[in-house]
Parts: structure tokens; sequence; C-alpha cells
């Protein structure tokens, strides 16, 4: 399908008279987490999942329903679940990340999140955030516009979510804290999976691989979810366009790709018409997804999962010829430039562009990797005998053993600081020649806004142990990306390039590969929000910090009061 068609049925789906809007419904859930054996690659391993499956349950709701999960830990590791991209308005209390915004669900207890969607329309993900946990505890969160709202492209036929993972053969647990012990990388993932199944080109896993069954002619609406633990993917399906409708559960205008890429943290809704492309006789047409890493061989899991595209009635695999899509190389920064930069917002009446077009506070963040140094009596595996840490200019975050939200709310000092910096601490030639130090320090360091503050924040990658793409996500709220380049940011020149007409809405945006990206939000939404890269690794190496947002004057620009479960730490 041509992208201009569906900039068509958006410009006459304006002119439709809509319904009066109704008023949200409220939908619960229960979350068992228990533990559940899951054999994959051969191997059977007891894994933490919700309910037993894996992945987790969906969660479907429209925008301005409320949403009730009671959430019970069954298994011996402490869990908190992050519904991720759900903006939390003044329900900052059910954010889920742990020590951030509440201490985790002990062993044998229970928390009941409760929040209201607002503003937001298309796909987030639901996933555990204390540790590696993640790694098994997720599953999809599909948001409908309201009831009598149209979608601004074609109806599909059918919906589908297709959620990207990751599978260790070995505890991720044991994984990550082998390598915080040892300062070493940890060991990488034995599989990708499409909706937890690895695929044909992986051994032993022919019978568990993901088919999507469609019908000629028809249009799909394919719901992208990476929710891997450290890898940015390629993604493309054979013979097939795809159009992109959707990221971060927000519109965009349309456009047709072949290939979409997509970082752990990004949702991508894509419109998929069920008819190969001219020439293509009946075949099998596999659906892949393998990484785009700039980090060094070895260090990453750069293996391929396969699906497949099924015609109804279904052939024999092996009767049928065989067709695969095509994948940039592995490092291709230049596709990973050019794809983002094609993401625009719709930026119309019904979904306008509300970027902030003053800043009242801005901020440059450097990302990335650091070292420090190896205790006394220890041997460490990092570079040079150090052990491996990342920063956001030059620190390192402590998590505390208070929930910052709790300490926040009553006022309990020594918790946290408010002076994490707001430029890098000692300037250098961020993507060039590396400084010959490269010990980060540590903190429990936030910065504090006031309500509604409108923010600028440019965060710069560093050549420090090698340039890598960062895929970094807000919680509490959505940001404009307003700019991006390679190479050193330059404030006297760049800020002329931002876009402020139609700047894609995320929650999570890759900072590029020896290069910055400039991102701007109200800070409309008071609580403690976590910034973190959502490479998982990173984020156990210190990459992340937070904002602290006060209350506003009215009544509701207000944080509500903590609910009566609230877990101790």
């Amino acid at each position: 399908m041509e992208a201009r068609h569906v900039a068509l049925v958006l410009f006459f789906g304006t002119l439709l008279v809509l319904p009066q809007l109704s008023r949200g419904a409220t939908r619960h859930y229960t979350f068992n987490v228990r533990m559940t054996n899951v054999t994959r690659l051969c191997k059977t391993r007891a894994i933490p999942t919700v309910n037993g499956k894996f992945p987790g349950p969906k969660i479907v709701t429209r925008e301005g329903d409320r949403v009730v999960v009671k959430v019970v830990n069954h298994v011996k590791d402490n869990v908190t679940i992050h519904w991720h991209g759900v903006r939390q308005l003044r329900t900052g209390w059910y954010d889920g990340p742990a020590y951030v915004t509440q201490c985790p669900i002990r062993t044998g207890q229970s928390f009941v999140y409760d929040f209201t969607v607002t503003g937001q329309r298309g796909t987030l993900f639901w996933h555990a955030h204390v540790s590696w946990m993640r790694a098994t505890l997720y599953g999809p969160i599909v948001i409908l516009p309201r009831r009598g709202v149209p979608y601004p492209f074609p109806k599909p036929y059918k919906e589908v979510p297709i959620v990207f993972g990751e599978w260790f053969n070995a505890d991720p647990e044991a994984i990550i804290a082998q390598a915080l012990q040892t300062g070493a990388g940890p060991n990488v993932s034995d599989a990708f999976t499409i909706n937890g199944l690895p695929g044909p080109l992986y051994n032993c896993s022919s019978k568990d691989t993901f088919k999507l069954k469609v019908q000629p002619g028809k249009w799909y609406l394919l719901r992208l979810i990476n929710a891997a633990l450290n890898d940015e993917l390629f993604f493309s399906i054979a013979n097939h366009t795809l159009t992109v409708v959707d990221v971060d559960a927000s519109y965009v205008k349309p456009f047709d790709t072949d290939i979409v890429l997509i970082t752990p943290g990004q949702t991508t809704n894509v419109l998929l018409r069920a008819e190969p492309n001219a020439g293509c006789p009946s075949a099998t047409h596999l659906m892949l997804a393998r990484p785009y890493s700039t980090a060094a061989p070895g260090t990453f899991d750069n293996t391929t999962v396969a699906g497949v595209l099924e015609y109804a009635p279904p052939g024999h695999i092996k009767s049928l010829p065989l067709f695969r899509p095509s994948l940039p190389p592995l490092n291709d920064t230049a596709f990973s430039a050019n794809f983002s930069a094609r993401l625009r917002s719709l930026a119309c009446p019904e979904y306008p562009a509300n970027v902030p077009r003053r800043v009242d506070r801005s901020f440059f963040f450097t990302v990335g990797l650091g070292t420090t140094p190896c205790p006394a009596n220890q041997t460490c595996q990092g570079p040079n005998g150090t052990k491996f840490a990342a920063s956001m200019n030059n620190v390192s975050f402590d998590m505390p053993a208070t929930a910052l939200l709790q300490a926040h709310y009553d006022n309990v000092a020594g918790v946290y600081t408010a002076d994490f910096p707001v430029t890098p601490p000692e300037p250098f030639n961020y993507t060039g020649t590396p400084p010959n130090n490269t010990n980060v320090s540590n903190g429990t360091k936030v910065v504090v806004l006031d309500y509604n503050t409108s923010v600028e924040v440019v965060m710069q990658d560093t050549s420090i142990q090698g340039i890598e793409s960062h895929p970094l996500h807000l919680h509490g709220f959505d940001f404009f990306v307003v700019g991006q380049g390679f190479g050193n940011y330059d404030p006297a020149k760049d800020p002329a390039r931002f876009n402020l007409v139609d700047p894609v809405q995320r929650n999570t945006v890759g900072v590029p590969a020896g290069g910055w990206v400039a991102i701007r939000f109200f800070a409309d939404n008071p609580g403690v929000w976590f910034m973190h890269c959502h490479l998982e690794v990173h984020t156990s190496w210190g990459l992340k910090m937070a904002w602290v947002v006060n209350d506003g004057p009215l009544p509701d620009q207000k944080l509500k009061p903590p609910p009566s479960d609230l877990p101790k730490c």
C-alpha cells in the first residue's frame, strides 16, 4: 500500500463528526507471578511467568479506561511491574521501577496497580522492573481508541502483537550477578524470540516457530514490541511492504518501509497488506529479526530469529519456495539514522504536537560507558583490570534502599541529593579520543523541576569503551524528538535545524552511536520519574538518573497520596 493512501484516509477522517466520547470502563486483571517450566532450544528451565504464560497475558484497554491489576508474588525473587509508556498522571506510585516509585513486592505479598490511560492509543507493554526479571516477565498492552473513534488509517482485518524477546539457557539473574561481581560484560542470550518462540534457524526449534496465518488481500495491524533485554533489532517480512502508523502509542505520518528498526523499550504499529510484492510466486515468507549493534563482536547475541507468514490454506514449508528478507548489516548506523528521521507526528487538530517552543531549563547529558577501579584483593575482568560501569554526565547512579518517591513525598532527607549535573563536569571531545581517566563517579543524584517546566535535554553518546547506540527511556512522560545528528553536538549551530512543527512523540529514543539526540517535554506530571538506558546491562552498570517534579498549585496538579497496600522496603 502507498503511504499516501493512508494519509488520504487520515485527511478525510478529520472531516468526520465523531460521536460523543463515553466515560471509560474499568478493566480488572490478576497477575500471579510463579515459576513455570518452559522448554526452548531443547533446554527446560523454570522461569518466572505471569499466570503460567510466556510471554505474559495481553492487557486490552481503551483510551480513557481505568486499569486495575493485582500482582501476587509467588517466586523467591522480588518483583515489580512497570507499565512501560503509560503516563501515570499523578499516579506515580503505580509506575513500577523498584526503589524509584515503590519498594518491591516480596515473596507471598501482593500489590494492586491502579491507573487510567490518558491521551494515548496504540501499543505499549508491561514488564518487570527489578534486576533482570523482565527477561521473561513481559506482555503487550493494547490501547484501542475511545469507543466510536476510528483509526486515522484503514481499519485492519486483524490485529496481532509481535513481541521480540531474548531467551537464556541459564538464569538471567545469575548471569548479571556474576557480571557485577567480576566486572566483565555479562554472557549474551542464546536466542531471540518472536512471541516466545525462537523459530527454525535455531537448533531444535522448528516446532517452536511463530506462524502468522493471513488471508490474501486483507489488512493486518502488527503491534511490534521490543521486550529484549539488550538488543536493538531490525525486522522485515520477505516480499512485503510495511506501513508505519504509530510508535510508542502515538500516531505518526504513515510511511512505507521494508525494514523496521526497534530498540528495547520501543513499540511500532505497522500495517501489512497480505499481498506479496508483484512477481512473487506462491511461497513461504519468512519474517526475520536480528540485532543492530556497534558494540564489539562477541559482546552481543548476533543470531537471527525467524517466524513464518503463512497464507491460508497453509502449505507445507518444505514444498514451497522459501523467501528470506534482506536485513541491513549488523552495524548499519546510517540506516538507523535515516529510519529515525522519517518518523513524524501527525500534528493535526485531533492529534496535535504540543512541542515546547520555549525552553525554561536546558540540559546536556553525556551517555556512555566507563569504568570503576577493581576492589582491593580482587581480580576484575573489565577493561585493563577494572570493572565495567556506565553513566550519565559521569554519574553512575546508585540505587537507594528506600523508594525515591516515598522519600520525596514524606520529605525524608538523606535518600538522594538534588545535584545531578546539568552539563558534564569535565567536558572533552565526546566522540573523539577518549580521556585517559575513564572512571565514573557514583551517587543517587536527581534533577528537581517545578511543575510544568519546559525542558530540553540533549543526550550525547561518547567514545569511552566504544561508540554505541543507547535507547533512553523516560518514565512518566512522552517527549518530542526535535533533533539528532552525528559527532559532537554544537549548541551554536544545531538548534537551528530542530523540528518544532511535527517531531515524533516517544517515550524511548535511541541516542545515535557517535552522535546526539535532543528531546523536549513539559514537566506536567508530579512525582519521581526514572530515566535510563533500556539496554538492561547498561542500567545495571548505572546508566540511569531520576527527575523529581514538584506539585503544581492546583488540586489536579498534585501527586495523589500513596495507596494503603504500597509495599515496604
